[in-house]
Formats: structure tokens, sequence, C-alpha cells
């Protein structure tokens, strides 16, 4: 039965799923209809909201690119190469290679999830390269849903915003919180402890339990780095070009700098500082300015997606979140409308499943956070639901749909060479999953 769903679930997706840009552009038209038919919006008044939005989103844009492009020229440095086909030369079924690649993708996400992403896409195409056998879109699949657990770890953007005391966390929280919440009553709370559990001991095995009869495998020949081109060294300027020495000094430059920021504030894994890593690491593994342009140069192909998508899914946030003098906005809509049918018992639950469903169109954390909190928490503490819970079930549900979302695994898929198609139905099954999980969890446990 399970085979069955599974295989159901692939050719599902396989067939009916359309390409990112074109979901993107389907979520578009449908979120304009309805801002215009629900939200009392006028179609001007509509296209003004999606204008706006369509560049709120230019900085964290370019964070992504660069968390793509860095990551990878770090994984095509030949020192690394050789590292991780060692690492998977260890695994000797495609099974195993499953686990493995759920587990570390599992473990670089709940550090910190633009770290996890490309560590799992990494591994993904080492593992293919070496694992005879193995299904190569189930490999990728496997890498992205260890992204589900990044809310519930110490990059979640929610948990670290109500760690930090000031005026945004009593004006996102719909003051329901004045005083900073520490990560041991979020992160740490039992109840967070136990989804984490969860998806550490299920997703391995549900993702081993998907393995197909005939498995789809990469030609390891096309996977492999090519050996990059030595630079020339006929002329003084070729020679700086290529001067390790000068590669050193900004590498030194970028550990003083990584020293006092570690210093000051501890083990604080910001996406700026992963990408920081990504950067001086990467230059440090290709040794020389010109050996390191030369592999970013080869590794920036794959940021198209992210050029074109994410300015349209901030027009979609736009749309979103905009509201008439008057009226309300669509996300506001949405978690009014799960706060109608909600008791005590229930409400975060339904809070989670709330907080999916807005994700499918604000797939921002911090986005989210903005627009449901200060909604979502005054009305469980009407209830008698603590806000800290509420937000948990918020940040819970902005991960949960991203299996869904091709939005994310944007960077993962440009660095493995597969679409979305190749994917989801996989992700569609860790999607159900996950989702009888954690409503479990915040149904019987909070």
């Amino acid at each position: 039965m399970f085979r069955f769903l599974t295989e159901a679930s692939v050719k599902l997706v396989r067939q009916y799923l359309p390409s990112p840009f074109v979901f993107c552009i389907l979520l578009t038209v449908a979120v304009y209809l309805a801002a215009v038919g629900l939200g009392g919006q006028s179609p001007l008044q509509a296209a003004g909201f999606w204008g706006d939005g369509l560049w709120s989103l230019l900085g964290f844009s370019m964070q992504m690119a660069l968390i793509l492009a860095t990551g990878h020229v770090l994984a095509k440095a030949p020192v690394i190469s050789r590292l991780l086909d060692g690492l998977a030369a260890r695994v000797r079924s495609p099974r195993m290679a499953v686990l493995a690649v759920t587990l570390v993708s599992l473990a670089g996400c709940w550090l910190n999830w633009g770290f996890g992403l490309i560590v799992g896409a990494v591994f993904a195409k080492a593992l293919a390269r070496q694992v005879r056998g193995a299904d190569y879109p189930l490999l990728v699949a496997s890498a992205y849903s260890g992204f589900l657990i990044w809310h519930g770890g110490l990059s979640g953007s929610i948990p670290l915003s109500l760690a930090t005391a000031g005026a945004d966390l009593a004006r996102l929280s719909g003051k329901t919180i004045e005083q900073a919440v520490p990560v041991t009553e979020t992160l740490f709370a039992p109840f967070n402890l136990v989804i984490v559990l969860g998806l550490v001991i299920g997703l391995p095995l549900l993702n081993m339990a998907m393995t197909p009869k005939n498995p789809v495998v990469a030609d390891p020949e096309k996977l492999k780095e090519p050996p990059p081109e030595m630079p020339k060294k006929d002329t003084w300027a070729h020679k700086v070009d290529d001067s390790r020495l000068l590669a050193l000094l900004l590498l030194a430059m970028g550990a003083v700098y990584l020293y006092g920021h570690f210093s000051a504030k501890g083990f604080n894994l910001g996406l700026n500082i992963v990408i920081g890593l990504f950067l001086f690491a990467g230059l440090l593994a290709h040794g020389t300015p010109e050996r390191y342009s030369r592999a970013m140069e080869d590794s920036a192909r794959g940021i198209s997606g992210i050029v074109l998508l994410f300015p349209f899914y901030g027009g979609i946030m736009g749309l979103m979140k905009g509201a008439v003098e008057g009226g309300s906005s669509l996300s506001a809509m949405i978690s009014q409308a799960f706060i109608q049918m909600s008791s005590a018992d229930s409400f975060p639950m339904l809070a989670f499943l709330s907080a999916g469903l807005v994700n499918v169109f604000v797939p921002s954390g911090g986005g989210q956070w903005a627009v449901q909190g200060p909604i979502m928490l005054p009305a469980g503490v009407e209830l008698g639901v603590s806000p800290v819970v509420t937000a948990m079930a918020i940040a819970w549900g902005d991960s949960w749909t991203n299996m869904i979302q091709p939005f994310w695994a944007l960077p993962l898929l440009g660095i493995v060479g597969l679409d979305a198609r190749a994917i989801m139905g996989y992700c569609l099954m860790t999607l159900l999953y996950s989702g009888l999980l954690i409503s479990a969890v915040f149904l019987f446990m909070v």
C-alpha cells in the first residue's frame, strides 16, 4: 500500500506540477483575484500592492544567490570533492545512501538552514557518483526533506525573534509578549524536542521506505566537476591574479572579522555569517583569487531561478499583506477563519495548519511572522493558549509546507541539476508524515 501511494504521488507530481515559474504565475493570478474578490480591493489597488511587493525580497534574493554560489564553489574545490567522495564511498547501498543524506541534511538544517540546504545537495551528488543503483531524485528529495527541521533549530527566525527583546517583539506578538523568551522555552521545550526527535527518527525511515523498484540512476560522469583549467603565469599580471599571498591576506582579514563576531555574539550563525564562511572557506580551498573567480563564474549559472522567481514571490507577499482602509488582508482573513473554528484544545494545531496554508503564498519565515503573529497570538491568549506555543505553531507551519513549495528548493535544485517535478512527489509523502506528527504534538502535548 505504501509503495503504491509513493508511486502514485511521484506520478501525479511529474504529470501535473508545472514548472516553478508557471507555478508562481498561477499563484500570482489566484491571489490577485482573491484580493479583488475577497479583500475589497479595486484591480488598481491590488496591482499596486503587487507591484510594491515585487522589490521587497531583493536583499534576501542576493543572500540566497550568494548562499548557492559560494556553497557550490566550495563543493567544487578539489580537496572538498575528494573528501565528500571519500565519505560517500563508505556507504554501501542505495538505502544507506538515503539514510546518510537525510541525517546530514537534518543536522545541517538544525544548525543553520542555509548551510544544511547546500551541504545536503552537495552530499547527494557525491552519493550519486559513488553508490551504484541509488535513485538520484530520491537522494535529492531526502536532502531537501531535512529542511523541515529548520524552524525548530538554531536558525529558526521566529524563536530567535522571541528571544530578542524590544519594541518589535511587542508589536509582532500583538503585545502578548513584552519580555524576551529564552530558547529553553521554545527550541528546547519538550513539545519542540518531540517534534525534532520524530523528524530525526521518522524521516530517514520514511525516505528509505520510498526507494523505488526501478531507480532513476544518474550518470556518475555527468555529476563530476570538470577539472579546473590552470591559470596562465606568463606575465606579471597573470602571476598576481594567481597569487596565493593575496588570497591569504584576504583570508586573514576574514578570520579577524569572524573572530570578532563570534567573540561578541557567541555561536550566532546568521545568514550573512554562513555566506561569509562559505566565501572564505571556498577561497581557502581553491587557493588563489583567479581560481576562485573562475569557479564562481561556473557556479553562478545556477542562480537563474532565484533571480527570476524571487521578485514575483515578493509580489505575492505584497498581495497577501496588502489591505485597503477598513478592510483586511488575505493573510488576516485566513488567520481569522481558523480562529473562528478553534477551541482552547484545538487552537495550537489549527494555528499550525493556518500557518502552513499562508506559507504557500508567503514563503518567508520573517514575513509570515509579521503577518500572522499580531493576529494569532492575541487570539490564542483569549482562549487560554500560551503565546509562545502559538508562535511555535506558526513557526512549524512555516516549515511544513515548504515540502510542496518549490521556492525554497531552488538553491538545492540549482546545484543538483534537477527540476522540481523530479523530487516533489517524494516531498508530498514527507508533507503527509510531518503534518500528522506535528499536528498530533500540538493537539495532545500543549
